[in-house]
């Protein structure tokens, strides 16, 4: 496996050829040189032509992009057969995209050769010294309206327009079977697993332009969880992949609790696929049984990674994993970086870590998760320089699927070199932190939001100084549009210091900075801080910093993002908001299936006197 945190990355695995460019197997930009004719026995090209009438340019886009026809129009086909082939079924497609759009009504014509498809013979033969003509004409009808509803069976008695079928609404067919897979999932969630639809009937009236709808269900029984088996797995116990999913016997059946179980399997990492099997009928005890098929992946990967920016330089990481060392999805990573290489020419000024870290999901209960692991590392920022050594054991806690929890135990050993001179300190700490995760999607969110709450009490023991640190954050995502084209996104993040009265007596690593690709993009990393007489950073006893972003989506894969940061560390413990920076500038994004591909560009607003002028930041996911 191999992840590249950087929006551009060159390899001659990854380029096929000279003027194509591929990341993780797509095409990033330029054109394969292999010939899809090699591919094809007898290869038969065509030209194909899409008219329609309509005037509706979001049915137009919907014909073009349902149409295999124009899609592959650079695709050889197999023999003049393959040509009428696709036409026949480009037929049925452009149907189904007009029924989409109640369009009930619609003729669509396509002629090969100049031929009707319906008038070609069994075997036809085209005249090959050019592409084959094609052409498709699209009459598309008038737009058929809701007239009337009725629902039957278990689904009786429910208003239309909670399924977007009140009378005088568009009836188009994708909203018309949407409404019956969710009158059953509905039926499901009371906990009736056997509930089916059994009538959907669309009544099309070309006279008014109208359509009547039928849509009857059976409920069945309620029935709770039965026996849940476990299939296909090797090395993972299936004892423990049962208990894990969360699936017992004698709870409430709901399609939800379904699907929670398959992605809380997926995300262990173990298992490149998991699907779920309800039986087709209730076991002689009343409940459904089920079934739990696995397919495992390799337990052990190996990696390596990097990032640039202007202002932190370019940095490595490599990393070895085992993803099932004791049968239960136990995870075993090890891994090493280097930092700020092209920054600094002294390879002691480099940045270094190395770490060790031991993962056991359902720990004690299955919404539990113990982890232990070891970081020694340097850092090397503006502001000082860091060795540390960090042991760390900690146990998490699902307490729904929004909310965790998680509490550690922490001893760390650190040597400073900083505004306030060599300091070695030996720090007991006992963080916890509350997550709260509504966002939509994880990696690429266009809605909802994601709050922080930390606080971790501490004893240096070298000065005796009992200190503790609280910071909360929060980011809130807002998509206008029906496309979601534009997104609005914010940050908000903020933490002080207590006993902190004396910032010698607390590690630098502990002190607050800002600045960076992190938190106040254009400044250097840990560029912002309080400065001393002889204005050096000092690291401050408390922060507030804010980002708002707003994601424009101008291709499916392409988008721009403007957006600025801004950010103050105070001394003190109430931060006092005299010496605000911000920052400013515009991204690029490229979408991919493992998340956007970014690239920064930011300037400071208001730069410290010899500070960075400009940051460039690459990496994998959006910023926040």
């Amino acid at each position: 496996m191999l992840v590249v945190a950087a929006a551009f990355a060159f390899s001659p695995a990854l380029v096929s050829e000279a003027f194509a460019f591929k990341l993780f197997g797509i095409t990033l930009w330029g054109k394969d040189d292999e010939s899809a004719s090699d591919q094809v026995p007898d290869p038969v090209r065509y030209d194909v032509t899409l008219t329609t009438d309509a005037s509706d340019p979001d049915l137009k886009e919907a014909l073009e992009n349902s149409s295999r026809l124009v899609g592959d129009k650079d695709r050889p086909v197999s023999g003049d057969l393959g040509v009428v082939v696709k036409a026949r079924d480009d037929r049925e497609r452009l149907l189904a995209a007009l029924f989409e759009k109640a369009r009930y009504g619609g003729i669509v014509t396509i002629r090969v050769d100049g031929q009707n498809i319906d008038d070609l013979p069994p075997n036809p033969t085209f005249n090959r010294s050019r592409p084959v003509p094609v052409t498709i004409s699209v009459a598309a009808g008038p737009v058929f309206k809701v007239r009337e509803v009725q629902f039957g069976g278990d689904a009786a008695r429910r208003n239309p327009a909670d399924y977007d079928l009140a009378p005088g609404e568009t009836a188009g067919s994708l909203t018309i079977i949407k409404a019956g897979d969710k009158i059953v999932e509905q039926l499901k969630s009371e906990g009736r697993p056997l509930a089916k639809l059994t009538t959907r009937k669309v009544i099309a009236d070309h006279r008014t332009s109208t359509a009547d709808i039928v849509l009857a269900a059976e409920g069945g029984p309620v029935a709770p969880i039965g026996d849940v088996g476990v299939t296909g797995e090797k090395n993972v116990r299936p004892g423990f992949i049962q208990r894990y999913s969360r699936l017992n016997k004698g709870e409430q059946y709901s399609p939800e609790a379904l699907r929670k179980a398959g992605e809380r399997l997926r995300a262990l990492g173990v298992f490149s696929s998991v699907t779920i099997h309800e039986a087709d009928e209730l076991a002689p005890d009343g409940t459904l049984p089920m079934t739990i098929e696995v397919s495992e992946g390799k337990r052990r990967y190996l990696g390596v990674g990097a990032q640039y920016s202007t202002t932190d330089g370019f940095g490595i990481n490599g990393y070895w994993g085992h993803r099932n060392l004791f049968g239960e999805a136990e995870a075993l990573r090890i891994e090493g970086s280097v930092g700020r290489l092209g920054e600094t020419t002294n390879i002691g000024d480099l940045d270094y870590s190395a770490g060790i870290t031991f993962t056991k999901p359902g720990a004690f209960v299955p919404a539990a998760t113990l982890r232990a692991s070891v970081l020694a590392k340097t850092e090397n920022p503006d502001a000082y320089t860091a060795k540390l050594v960090t042991a760390s054991l900690g146990l998490s806690y699902e307490l729904s699927d929004l909310d965790t929890i998680t509490g550690a135990g922490e001893v760390s050993w650190e040597r400073d070199d900083d505004a306030f001179g060599n300091n070695s300190y030996l720090t007991f700490s006992l963080p916890f932190q509350y997550d709260r995760d509504a966002r939509d999607n994880k990696f690429d969110p266009t809605e909802g939001y994601r709050g922080m709450l930390k606080a971790t009490p501490s004893y240096e023991t070298y000065n005796g100084t009992f200190f503790s640190s609280f910071e909360g954050l929060i980011t809130g995502y807002h998509a206008l549009g029906a496309e979601d084209r534009i997104v609005l996104a914010g940050k908000l993040a903020a933490g002080f210091l207590v006993g902190a009265d004396d910032l010698q007596n607390i590690p630098a690593t502990r002190r607050f900075f800002a600045g960076g690709g992190g938190s106040v993009r254009g400044f250097s990393y840990q560029e912002i801080s309080p400065r001393n007489a002889d204005n050096e950073e000092t690291g401050g006893a408390s922060y507030v910093t804010a980002s708002f972003e707003t994601r424009i989506r101008v291709t499916d894969t392409i988008g721009i993002v403007p957006f600025i940061d801004v950010g103050t560390v105070s001394a003190d413990i109430a931060p006092d908001f005299s010496d605000i920076r911000a920052g400013a500038g515009i991204g690029v994004r490229y979408a991919t299936p493992f998340g956007p591909l970014r690239l920064d560009f930011a300037v400071p607003l208001n730069k410290y006197e010899g500070g960075t002028d400009f940051g460039i930041y690459a990496g994998i996911g959006q910023s926040f």
